[in-house]
Protein backbone atom coordinates (compact mmCIF):
# COMPACT_ATOMS: atom_id res chain seq x y z
CA UNK A 1 0.00 0.00 0.00
CA UNK A 2 3.04 2.51 0.34
CA UNK A 3 1.78 3.83 3.37
CA UNK A 4 2.18 2.42 7.17
CA UNK A 5 -0.19 4.83 9.37
CA UNK A 6 -3.45 6.78 8.35
CA UNK A 7 -5.38 9.01 10.97
CA UNK A 8 -9.47 7.93 10.41
CA UNK A 9 -11.61 10.77 11.21
CA UNK A 10 -15.32 10.42 12.76
CA UNK A 11 -17.93 12.13 14.87
CA UNK A 12 -18.19 10.85 18.53
CA UNK A 13 -21.53 9.27 19.18
CA UNK A 14 -21.30 5.42 19.67
CA UNK A 15 -22.62 4.36 16.64
CA UNK A 16 -20.24 6.75 14.94
CA UNK A 17 -17.15 5.17 16.82
CA UNK A 18 -18.68 1.61 15.84
CA UNK A 19 -18.41 2.24 12.16
CA UNK A 20 -15.41 4.08 12.44
CA UNK A 21 -14.06 0.83 14.28
CA UNK A 22 -15.34 -1.49 11.50
CA UNK A 23 -13.74 0.43 8.35
CA UNK A 24 -10.84 0.34 10.78
CA UNK A 25 -10.78 -3.19 10.83
CA UNK A 26 -11.65 -4.05 7.10
CA UNK A 27 -8.65 -1.83 6.20
CA UNK A 28 -6.35 -3.70 8.51
CA UNK A 29 -7.81 -6.88 6.87
CA UNK A 30 -6.80 -6.02 3.88
CA UNK A 31 -3.40 -4.20 4.95
CA UNK A 32 -1.81 -6.35 8.16
CA UNK A 33 0.98 -4.37 9.18
CA UNK A 34 -1.28 -0.98 8.95
CA UNK A 35 -1.67 1.54 11.64
CA UNK A 36 -4.45 3.34 12.20
CA UNK A 37 -5.41 5.99 14.56
CA UNK A 38 -8.65 7.69 15.32
CA UNK A 39 -9.65 11.43 15.77
CA UNK A 40 -12.80 12.38 16.24
CA UNK A 41 -15.32 15.68 15.44
CA UNK A 42 -17.61 17.76 16.64
CA UNK A 43 -20.14 18.57 13.38
CA UNK A 44 -23.00 21.18 13.44
CA UNK A 45 -25.55 18.31 13.86
CA UNK A 46 -24.22 17.36 16.75
CA UNK A 47 -24.06 21.20 18.45
CA UNK A 48 -27.39 21.80 17.31
CA UNK A 49 -29.99 20.26 19.27
CA UNK A 50 -32.73 22.28 19.60
CA UNK A 51 -33.92 22.73 15.84
CA UNK A 52 -35.47 20.11 13.49
CA UNK A 53 -32.61 18.76 11.16
CA UNK A 54 -34.02 20.49 8.20
CA UNK A 55 -34.70 23.93 10.08
CA UNK A 56 -30.79 24.07 10.39
CA UNK A 57 -30.16 24.45 6.68
CA UNK A 58 -27.80 24.26 4.48
CA UNK A 59 -26.21 20.78 3.44
CA UNK A 60 -23.80 18.48 5.52
CA UNK A 61 -24.35 19.91 8.40
CA UNK A 62 -22.92 16.19 10.26
CA UNK A 63 -19.95 15.86 7.20
CA UNK A 64 -18.62 19.56 6.57
CA UNK A 65 -16.33 19.63 9.83
CA UNK A 66 -14.65 16.31 8.58
CA UNK A 67 -14.67 17.10 5.06
CA UNK A 68 -12.59 20.32 6.54
CA UNK A 69 -10.16 17.82 8.17
CA UNK A 70 -9.32 16.37 5.16
CA UNK A 71 -8.42 19.18 3.17
CA UNK A 72 -6.60 20.48 6.30
CA UNK A 73 -4.56 16.74 5.82
CA UNK A 74 -5.88 16.37 9.79
CA UNK A 75 -7.10 13.03 8.77
CA UNK A 76 -6.92 10.96 5.37
CA UNK A 77 -9.81 9.52 6.00
CA UNK A 78 -13.52 10.32 6.91
CA UNK A 79 -16.45 7.81 7.93
CA UNK A 80 -20.19 8.32 7.30
CA UNK A 81 -23.06 7.06 7.45
CA UNK A 82 -23.64 7.40 3.40
CA UNK A 83 -27.73 8.58 4.16
CA UNK A 84 -26.28 11.53 5.70
CA UNK A 85 -24.05 12.73 2.93
CA UNK A 86 -25.34 15.45 0.40
CA UNK A 87 -25.17 13.83 -3.15
CA UNK A 88 -22.76 16.43 -4.41
CA UNK A 89 -19.61 16.09 -4.10
CA UNK A 90 -17.41 17.98 -1.91
CA UNK A 91 -14.66 19.82 -3.96
CA UNK A 92 -11.45 18.13 -4.21
CA UNK A 93 -13.01 15.03 -1.84
CA UNK A 94 -14.81 12.14 -3.22
CA UNK A 95 -16.57 8.48 -1.25
CA UNK A 96 -13.32 6.42 -1.56
CA UNK A 97 -15.19 3.20 -0.81
CA UNK A 98 -18.65 1.98 -0.09
CA UNK A 99 -18.67 -0.97 2.16
CA UNK A 100 -21.08 -3.76 2.13
CA UNK A 101 -24.40 -3.01 3.46
CA UNK A 102 -26.38 -3.49 6.82
CA UNK A 103 -29.90 -3.52 6.40
CA UNK A 104 -31.91 -0.72 4.82
CA UNK A 105 -35.06 -1.21 6.99
CA UNK A 106 -36.10 1.29 9.27
CA UNK A 107 -37.55 -0.16 12.47
CA UNK A 108 -40.14 1.11 15.37
CA UNK A 109 -39.74 1.38 19.27
CA UNK A 110 -42.30 1.98 21.11
CA UNK A 111 -43.73 1.89 24.38
CA UNK A 112 -45.71 -1.20 25.54
CA UNK A 113 -43.71 -2.98 22.36
CA UNK A 114 -46.58 -1.72 20.30
CA UNK A 115 -46.42 -2.40 16.29
CA UNK A 116 -47.75 0.30 13.75
CA UNK A 117 -51.11 -1.02 13.60
CA UNK A 118 -51.17 -1.01 17.41
CA UNK A 119 -50.38 1.99 18.60
CA UNK A 120 -53.53 4.21 19.92
CA UNK A 121 -55.39 6.27 17.47
CA UNK A 122 -53.58 9.73 17.59
CA UNK A 123 -50.43 8.39 18.41
CA UNK A 124 -47.43 10.67 18.56
CA UNK A 125 -44.21 9.25 16.73
CA UNK A 126 -40.63 11.18 17.24
CA UNK A 127 -38.58 11.35 14.23
CA UNK A 128 -36.48 14.13 12.85
CA UNK A 129 -36.91 12.94 9.15
CA UNK A 130 -39.24 14.12 6.65
CA UNK A 131 -39.00 11.08 5.04
CA UNK A 132 -40.39 8.64 7.70
CA UNK A 133 -42.68 11.47 8.94
CA UNK A 134 -44.51 11.57 5.41
CA UNK A 135 -44.42 8.10 5.15
CA UNK A 136 -45.77 6.95 8.48
CA UNK A 137 -48.59 9.88 7.88
CA UNK A 138 -49.56 8.17 4.37
CA UNK A 139 -49.68 5.04 6.30
CA UNK A 140 -52.03 6.00 9.03
CA UNK A 141 -53.07 9.65 8.86
CA UNK A 142 -54.40 9.56 12.55
CA UNK A 143 -50.10 9.66 13.49
CA UNK A 144 -48.94 13.20 14.71
CA UNK A 145 -44.56 13.25 14.49
CA UNK A 146 -43.26 15.35 16.31
CA UNK A 147 -39.35 15.59 16.26
CA UNK A 148 -36.62 14.06 18.34
CA UNK A 149 -33.01 14.67 18.51
CA UNK A 150 -29.56 13.51 19.86
CA UNK A 151 -27.83 10.12 19.03
CA UNK A 152 -29.36 6.61 19.42
CA UNK A 153 -29.16 5.74 22.87
CA UNK A 154 -30.41 9.61 23.62
CA UNK A 155 -33.46 9.23 21.16
CA UNK A 156 -34.62 6.04 22.27
CA UNK A 157 -34.51 7.23 26.22
CA UNK A 158 -36.68 9.77 25.49
CA UNK A 159 -39.13 7.61 23.77
CA UNK A 160 -39.06 5.38 26.38
CA UNK A 161 -38.89 7.95 29.44
CA UNK A 162 -42.88 7.31 31.13
CA UNK A 163 -43.43 11.22 30.99
CA UNK A 164 -42.17 11.88 27.59
CA UNK A 165 -44.93 12.94 24.81
CA UNK A 166 -43.85 10.36 22.61
CA UNK A 167 -45.46 6.75 22.38
CA UNK A 168 -42.69 5.30 19.79
CA UNK A 169 -39.43 6.52 17.98
CA UNK A 170 -38.63 5.20 13.95
CA UNK A 171 -34.93 4.79 13.67
CA UNK A 172 -32.86 3.15 11.10
CA UNK A 173 -32.21 -0.75 11.88
CA UNK A 174 -28.47 -1.22 10.96
CA UNK A 175 -27.88 1.41 13.68
CA UNK A 176 -29.64 -0.58 15.84
CA UNK A 177 -28.18 -3.53 15.02
CA UNK A 178 -24.67 -2.29 15.60
CA UNK A 179 -25.59 -0.90 18.63
CA UNK A 180 -26.44 -4.40 19.59
CA UNK A 181 -29.85 -2.51 20.58
CA UNK A 182 -32.77 -4.94 18.61
CA UNK A 183 -34.07 -6.56 21.36
CA UNK A 184 -35.93 -3.31 21.84
CA UNK A 185 -37.48 -3.61 18.41
CA UNK A 186 -40.71 -3.53 18.05
CA UNK A 187 -41.40 -3.71 14.29
CA UNK A 188 -39.28 -4.23 11.34
CA UNK A 189 -41.40 -1.85 9.00
CA UNK A 190 -41.64 -3.38 5.42
CA UNK A 191 -40.37 -1.34 2.09
CA UNK A 192 -44.10 -1.15 1.67
CA UNK A 193 -45.06 0.96 4.60
CA UNK A 194 -41.39 2.50 4.32
CA UNK A 195 -39.21 3.39 1.93
CA UNK A 196 -35.10 3.84 3.28
CA UNK A 197 -33.32 6.85 2.95
CA UNK A 198 -31.25 6.75 0.02
CA UNK A 199 -27.47 5.24 1.11
CA UNK A 200 -29.41 3.58 4.12
CA UNK A 201 -27.44 1.10 5.86
CA UNK A 202 -24.39 1.87 3.80
CA UNK A 203 -20.77 3.37 5.29
CA UNK A 204 -19.09 5.23 2.83
CA UNK A 205 -15.19 6.11 3.13
CA UNK A 206 -14.62 9.69 2.21
CA UNK A 207 -11.26 10.79 0.84
CA UNK A 208 -9.21 13.30 -1.13
CA UNK A 209 -9.99 12.65 -4.96
CA UNK A 210 -6.45 10.96 -5.99
CA UNK A 211 -5.18 7.79 -7.28
CA UNK A 212 -3.55 7.02 -3.91
CA UNK A 213 -6.14 7.10 -1.74
CA UNK A 214 -8.69 5.45 -4.32
CA UNK A 215 -6.32 2.97 -4.77
CA UNK A 216 -5.57 2.13 -0.77
CA UNK A 217 -9.70 1.93 -0.73
CA UNK A 218 -10.53 -0.55 -3.07
CA UNK A 219 -9.65 -3.76 -1.12
CA UNK A 220 -13.07 -2.56 0.97
CA UNK A 221 -15.50 -1.62 -1.49
CA UNK A 222 -18.69 -3.37 -2.17
CA UNK A 223 -19.19 -3.62 -5.89
CA UNK A 224 -23.31 -4.56 -5.81
CA UNK A 225 -23.81 -2.45 -2.63
CA UNK A 226 -22.14 0.76 -4.22
CA UNK A 227 -24.56 0.37 -7.41
CA UNK A 228 -26.93 0.00 -5.35
CA UNK A 229 -26.76 3.08 -3.38
CA UNK A 230 -25.70 4.88 -5.87
CA UNK A 231 -28.77 4.50 -7.64
CA UNK A 232 -30.79 5.70 -5.13
CA UNK A 233 -28.77 8.81 -4.45
CA UNK A 234 -28.86 9.40 -8.60
CA UNK A 235 -32.62 9.36 -8.07
CA UNK A 236 -32.70 11.52 -5.11
CA UNK A 237 -30.13 14.26 -6.63
CA UNK A 238 -32.19 14.14 -10.06
CA UNK A 239 -35.45 15.16 -8.73
CA UNK A 240 -33.28 18.08 -6.54
CA UNK A 241 -33.43 17.18 -3.49
CA UNK A 242 -31.08 16.74 -0.53
CA UNK A 243 -30.91 14.41 2.33
CA UNK A 244 -33.92 16.28 4.24
CA UNK A 245 -36.56 15.57 1.75
CA UNK A 246 -39.58 13.33 1.63
CA UNK A 247 -38.20 11.26 -0.55
CA UNK A 248 -37.32 7.29 0.02
CA UNK A 249 -35.35 4.84 -1.75
CA UNK A 250 -34.21 1.42 -2.43
CA UNK A 251 -32.26 -0.71 -5.50
CA UNK A 252 -31.85 -4.59 -4.43
CA UNK A 253 -28.75 -6.84 -6.68
CA UNK A 254 -29.34 -10.62 -6.37
CA UNK A 255 -26.30 -12.47 -5.18
CA UNK A 256 -25.51 -14.34 -8.90
CA UNK A 257 -27.94 -11.48 -10.74
CA UNK A 258 -27.40 -9.04 -13.33
CA UNK A 259 -30.29 -6.99 -12.83
CA UNK A 260 -30.64 -4.44 -10.55
CA UNK A 261 -34.02 -2.99 -9.29
CA UNK A 262 -35.25 0.55 -8.15
CA UNK A 263 -37.96 1.61 -6.16
CA UNK A 264 -38.45 5.07 -5.74
CA UNK A 265 -40.96 7.33 -3.38
CA UNK A 266 -41.94 10.87 -3.19
CA UNK A 267 -44.30 11.90 -0.64
CA UNK A 268 -46.43 14.81 0.67
CA UNK A 269 -45.02 16.12 3.87
CA UNK A 270 -48.21 15.63 5.64
CA UNK A 271 -48.71 11.76 3.49
CA UNK A 272 -51.78 12.43 1.64
CA UNK A 273 -50.22 12.01 -1.83
CA UNK A 274 -47.28 9.46 -2.63
CA UNK A 275 -45.79 8.58 -5.41
CA UNK A 276 -44.33 5.38 -6.51
CA UNK A 277 -41.91 4.29 -9.13
CA UNK A 278 -40.17 0.92 -9.81
CA UNK A 279 -37.94 -0.05 -13.06
CA UNK A 280 -35.03 -2.75 -13.82
CA UNK A 281 -31.79 -2.27 -15.43
CA UNK A 282 -28.55 -4.25 -16.39
CA UNK A 283 -25.95 -4.00 -13.22
CA UNK A 284 -23.76 -1.55 -14.77
CA UNK A 285 -22.97 1.86 -14.26
CA UNK A 286 -24.13 3.21 -17.40
CA UNK A 287 -27.57 1.86 -17.35
CA UNK A 288 -28.08 2.58 -13.55
CA UNK A 289 -27.26 5.88 -14.20
CA UNK A 290 -29.98 5.93 -17.21
CA UNK A 291 -32.64 4.01 -14.83
CA UNK A 292 -32.59 6.42 -12.07
CA UNK A 293 -32.81 9.68 -14.15
CA UNK A 294 -35.89 7.95 -15.94
CA UNK A 295 -37.58 7.20 -12.89
CA UNK A 296 -37.09 10.59 -11.19
CA UNK A 297 -38.42 11.92 -14.40
CA UNK A 298 -41.19 9.78 -14.22
CA UNK A 299 -41.90 10.62 -10.56
CA UNK A 300 -41.46 14.50 -11.86
CA UNK A 301 -44.07 13.99 -14.43
CA UNK A 302 -46.62 12.94 -12.01
CA UNK A 303 -46.12 15.84 -9.30
CA UNK A 304 -42.89 15.13 -7.86
CA UNK A 305 -41.46 18.70 -7.86
CA UNK A 306 -44.53 20.40 -6.29
CA UNK A 307 -44.21 17.41 -3.43
CA UNK A 308 -40.58 18.03 -2.56
CA UNK A 309 -41.06 21.80 -2.93
CA UNK A 310 -43.70 22.15 -0.27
Amino acid sequence: MGVSKIIIGTRKSALALWQTHHIEALLKTAYPTLSTDIITFTTRGDVILDKALPAIGGKGIFTETLENALRAGEIDYAVHSLKDMPTDESAGLTIGAITQRASAHDVLISKGNLTLDQLPHGATIGTSSRRRAAQLCAYRPDFVCIDIRGNVNTRIEKALAPDSPYHAIVLAEAGIDRLGLLGMVAQTISFDIMLPAPGQGALAVQCKNDAHHLAQLRPITDSHTTLCVTAERLFLSALGGGCSLPVGAYATIPPQGAMLSLRGRVCALDGGHVIDVVGECRADMADVTRLAHELAQQAISNGAKRLVST
